[in-house]
Parts: structure tokens; sequence; C-alpha cells
């Protein structure tokens, strides 16, 4: 099993709710959840232990983003079309994805990854300069990690009867 897969697992992530997070709304506001959790961890100078509830409605947003936002009226869209690169991707270990497509997405979350220790370490020591280098680091990743994804679901689409119900479901 994937580790996205798990993640997928651990927010509960089923046919309905992966559809909804397909929304294009959905995927350009998940993007509000890192710079959310820095301001409510960061807000622990001002609240005190009272920053426990800036931090719970982060993680709330976090987890009821992808299920706000109707399914999408196309799957046409840029953003949509990430999403379902997302779940071919967690799918890998069932079927496989072109070679081509297998380096990239590694050295892109590792990057990520490597941007969100710059992004702890800037928020428990309060500096603003490691806070915003890595957000930036974890962004241009992200985002890249997405475009990767356009391009694995363009070709992957017609790959397997699953993925062609994903395509279809909205006609």
């Amino acid at each position: 099993m994937t580790l996205e897969r798990k993640i997928a697992q651990l927010f509960r992530m089923d046919e309905v709710t992966w559809l909804r997070h397909a929304n294009p709304w959905s995927v350009i506001l998940r993007n509000t959840v890192l710079p959310l959790l820095i301001l409510a961890f960061w807000s622990r100078i001002w609240l005190g232990w009272w920053a426990i509830i800036p931090v719970t409605l982060a993680l709330l947003w976090n987890w009821f983003n992808p299920r706000l936002f109707p399914p999408p009226e196309s799957l046409d869209h840029w953003t949509s079309k990430g999403v379902l690169g997302e779940r071919v991707w967690l799918n890998r270990d069932k079927v496989p994805v072109p070679k081509n497509h297998s380096i990239a997405p590694n050295i892109l979350t590792t990057i990520s990854a490597l941007g969100m220790v710059f992004v702890i370490w800037g928020v428990v020591v309060l500096k603003i300069w490691p806070t915003l280098f890595g957000a930036m680091v974890v962004y241009l990743s992200k985002l890249w990690f997405l475009d990767r994804m356009v391009w694995l679901w363009e070709d992957m689409k017609d790959a397997t009867p699953e993925y062609r119900t994903w395509r279809n479901r909205l006609k």
C-alpha cells in the first residue's frame, strides 16, 4: 500500500469525496491550509494556550475542504485533472505508472518535505525567513507535483476501466 493511499484512508477519502475534491475551488482553496496552520501555530505568541482554537479550526478546514464543494461540472479543468492524477499516483502499487512518471513525483515530494522542515523550524523558533522560505519551497514543489499529476492523468485516463469510470462519472 502506498503512503499516499494510507494518507487518503486517514482522511477517509471515498469516491464521493474524491469527486468533490476535484472541484477547482477545493483544489485552489486547499492552498490556504498551510498559511492558516502557520498563523494558527504562530498565534501562540498572542493567544497562549488559546491558540489551540485557531489550530483546531485550521485542522478542521484541512479535513472539510475536500468535502465542502459539490462535484465539478466538468473534469476538464487543470486542477481537476491534477486530483485525478493524484488518485492514479496513489494507486500505482495496483496499476503501475509509466517509468517516465515514476521519478519526478518522488523527488518533488521529498523537496516539499524539506520545505516543511523549514516551515516547522520557523514556526517553532518564531523566525519569519525560514517559515516563508519553507512555505515557498512547499508551494513550488506541490504545484509542480500537481502539474506532473495532470500529465500522469492524461497518460493513464484510459489505462483501466476504473479510471474511465472516474472520467465518465459526471456524464
